[in-house]
């Protein structure tokens, strides 16, 4: 894993989410494995929208999408590892559907 500067994080983030592919990131000074789902902005910053796959190695007690400030995370890189878009994320979700930069594609129903 490799760090990355967070103008350099940009490009990275989107090709994860047109590719399904996780992130791998330090976050809160654990590790995390992220299925980014959305990006967007808000008061001036990159934000993402993500599923946790792995925060230190274990799998989180339930699935939901939760927003990390693009710059609150260390050590970001591209994995190799895909995922299916989860069923809870919402694209209009107003958290961030007015500010949307990419989003991933939802599989039809």
């Amino acid at each position: 894993m490799t760090e990355t500067a967070p103008a350099t994080r940009m490009p990275i983030l989107f090709e994860a989410i047109v590719r399904t592919l996780c992130i791998e990131a330090t976050y809160n000074g654990g590790h995390v494995l992220l299925a980014p789902h959305v990006a967007f902005t808000r008061h001036g910053e990159v934000y993402i929208g993500a599923t946790t796959i792995e925060r230190d190695g274990q799998p989180p007690r339930e699935e939901k999408i939760g927003l990390f400030k693009l710059t609150g995370l260390g050590a970001f890189a591209l994995t190799e590892r895909s995922f299916v878009p989860s069923a809870t994320f919402d694209p209009a979700d107003e958290r961030f559907a007015a500010e949307t930069l990419l989003a991933v594609e939802r599989p039809a129903a």
